[in-house]
């Protein structure tokens, strides 16, 4: 992207609110951004990666879903979701080997790309730059570390606490959602491996009993303390 492009300080700014790229010089990130490419999609477009699509990619604003899907069923589970300032594939951006992922666009997208091995051979000409990268990254392992404790721990209703626990983004008196907040009952289960009419049960006894609000389609969390204890249920034994 050359500093002439209408779409420049927009992603520039976008590129230093990023928790990968927030701590970088002034300098060092602009000559970043010189080798990506600014891109922008509409919801729900799909893109499929894998050895045909080797490509790194940098949200600058909207939400999208990581997902993998069995080859029979069709059943989908979401890895993770994706907002402004997260990258995407760090993983293969460390191996070098293709993940066979599906990436939804959740809302109207605008992202950057540049080819993982172009961003491959700039990490490494650039070791400072680890101190970003490392503790990005090990965000991103313990999300998935999280994901298999859920899945082997707790029953659905403690699973589906633990994500919306995950989201919370502000305090009381009213605590609201970061990235979930207007999402599908459909989508909230893919997230928890469950289905759509245990979570859409769930939630609906929750707003009863006074644990979650619904304002126009925007979910928050009225009673946290009993959002915990739900959280901390595993299986009975």
């Amino acid at each position: 992207m050359k500093p002439t492009s209408p779409q420049y300080q927009h992603c520039l700014d976008a590129l230093n609110a990023s928790p990968f790229f927030a701590a970088l010089d002034q300098q060092v990130s602009q000559e970043l951004l010189a080798m990506f490419t600014f891109e922008k999609v509409l919801k729900r477009d799909t893109r499929i990666t894998g050895d045909d699509d080797q490509e790194f990619y940098l949200f600058v604003t909207g939400r999208a879903k990581v997902s993998v899907f069995h080859p029979e069923t069709g059943r989908e589970h979401i890895m993770s979701l994706l907002g402004s300032g997260d990258c995407f594939d760090v993983v293969s951006l460390l191996d070098a080997k293709p993940r066979n992922t599906v990436l939804t666009a959740l809302d109207d997208v605008e992202f950057l790309t540049a080819p993982l091995s172009t961003v491959r051979k700039w990490l490494l000409e650039h070791p400072d730059f680890n101190k970003a990268f490392l503790p990005y990254m090990g965000n991103q392992m313990r999300q998935l570390a999280d994901q298999i404790e859920d899945l082997a721990l707790y029953d659905t209703e403690a699973r589906l606490a633990r994500l919306i626990l995950r989201h919370i983004t502000s305090n009381a008196p009213v605590h609201g959602l970061r990235l979930i907040n207007d999402l599908s009952q459909e989508t909230l289960a893919a997230m928890i491996g469950s289905v759509r009419v245990v979570v859409g049960r769930q939630m609906k006894v929750w707003k009863q009993n006074g644990l979650l609000a619904n304002d126009r389609g925007q979910w928050s969390v009225d009673d946290l303390q009993a959002l915990i204890a739900k959280a901390e249920r595993q299986f009975k034994i």
